[in-house]
């Protein structure tokens, strides 16, 4: 105790006071299969963000690519084959990253912290659609879905919550960069990511993204998700080079 006490007096004012150290968790499981679907070519900005991101010490992780399919059915077949393979099923996570986001290099560490210590099943990095006047992709109030039964999907003001680097709880998460527990997928069944363009009968229509349609079938079977907002995720725009 006397020679750490040494150690920590001769290291104050050089910097090491920064470094973060998280004690006792590297002997968890925290496997995780990273998915990415993509429609083709993937600008380089976001293929070197989506391969420096941190891995968690100690722990396996794999990186699997569609290329070619909607969003909703890549999304389905990787899961059906990870479910499907005999090493990969066992694993604890899975993590999406979309083809278009610039993630940070802690963005994989921070969410595995946000999930072991919560009561999450879902957590989603924080990011906005692309545009001015961009909305965060964090949706809904839980807490007026259990006074009221009402399930909505508006984006919520996370101003305060970005200040406090917090974890806000919300109905839906989107993709960008959200892991989920492996045994989400085997609780609910598939498909799990639809995408809904339908017209109604007698002249409207219906649309929800595949993201918010999963979210919206979990939270009714009582499952629960949250947004970090530690973790910034860029929104690229390949035509202009904007990060939103």
């Amino acid at each position: 105790m006397l020679a750490m006490d040494a150690v920590k007096a001769q290291s104050v004012g050089r910097g090491f006071d920064l470094v973060e150290h998280l004690r006792g968790t590297t002997y968890r499981d925290v496997s995780t299969v990273v998915l990415v679907p993509t429609r083709g070519m993937i600008h380089h900005r976001c293929a070197n963000a989506i391969h420096t991101m941190i891995a968690p010490m100690n722990a396996k992780r794999a990186l699997l690519y569609c290329e070619g399919d909607e969003v909703g059915h890549a999304y389905n077949r990787m899961i059906r084959w990870v479910l499907d393979h005999p090493e990969l099923s066992r694993w604890k996570y899975i993590l999406t990253v979309e083809d278009d986001n610039i993630p940070p290099p802690d963005a994989h560490v921070r969410l595995i912290e946000s999930i072991e210590a919560g009561p999450f099943d879902g957590v989603g990095a924080l990011y906005f659609t692309k545009g001015e006047g961009g909305m965060p992709m964090c949706y809904g109030d839980p807490v007026e879905y259990a006074r009221t039964g009402v399930l909505d999907f508006r984006p919520r003001d996370v101003r305060g919550a970005i200040q406090r680097d917090a974890v806000v709880e919300c109905n839906g998460i989107a993709q960008g960069c959200t892991l989920y527990r492996m045994d989400l997928f085997r609780e609910l069944e598939a498909p799990w990511f639809v995408t809904v363009a339908d017209v109604v009968p007698g002249g409207g229509a219906a649309a929800m993204t595949q993201d918010l349609y999963f979210c919206e079938r979990a939270k009714r079977k009582g499952k629960r998700f949250a947004t970090d907002c530690r973790v910034k995720v860029g929104h690229l725009d390949v035509n202009t080079g904007i990060v939103w």
